[in-house]
């Protein structure tokens, strides 16, 4: 299925709208305690069990709108769904603080599995939406490892050593703030690297 064009805005929202929900989520019901079937859930747990639907839908109308989805969205939504689900069963909400660090690891576990075998998987996720010569997109994979490794460490340290609120906002606005200034970190080897989109496909 070819992926259809979508207003950026419309994306954007689809993609971020809920994390943003998450937040204020929890900011109005993180000190109240929920009765469900008998069994007491304080507020995380509550929102974890509204977040994890509200993704799957937004990720559903996403996949309506463009055609297409790309498998680290599938794979996020099935570890919400795993991770998310553990806390709610077991009341616990470990499960799903841990849920970053898993995806982290796998993302990182996969780039540096190809890099080993001399390949950039990076480069077939994101080659439209930057093209770049061959050795740019092997410095950017080994870079983009370092980082996701990084990230599962810091997300590690946060939730088993913070509060739950320091969490939820290194969650909502420290990783999303780290990944930003990762890819400004990049601009040189963008546009030492970068392929003019028309002379791309002129030599194609």
């Amino acid at each position: 299925m070819s992926e259809k064009t979508v207003p950026p805005m419309v994306k954007t929202v689809l993609e971020m709208g809920p994390i943003v929900a998450y937040f204020v989520m929890y900011s109005r019901m993180k000190d109240n305690v929920y009765s469900v079937g008998g069994t007491e859930y304080d507020g995380f747990i509550m929102v974890t069990a509204i977040f994890i639907p509200m993704l799957l839908i937004a990720t559903g109308i996403l996949w309506k709108l463009t055609g297409t989805i790309s498998k680290m969205q599938v794979l996020t939504a099935v570890l919400v769904v795993v991770f998310g689900g553990l806390s709610i069963w077991f009341n616990d909400d470990r499960f799903f603080k841990m849920k970053p660090t898993i995806i982290y690891l796998i993302f990182g576990g996969i780039l540096g599995f190809g890099l080993m075998r001399g390949q950039s998987y990076l480069r077939s996720v994101m080659e439209q939406a930057m093209p770049l010569e061959d050795e740019g997109w092997m410095i950017l994979t080994k870079r983009f490892t370092v980082l996701f490794f990084g990230l599962a460490v810091a997300n590690e340290i946060v939730w088993r050593f913070t509060s739950t609120d320091m969490w939820v906002n290194f969650k909502t606005f420290g990783l999303t703030g780290l990944m930003f200034l990762f890819f400004m970190s990049q601009a040189k080897l963008f546009d030492t690297y970068g392929i003019d989109k028309e002379e791309k496909d002129g030599a194609e």
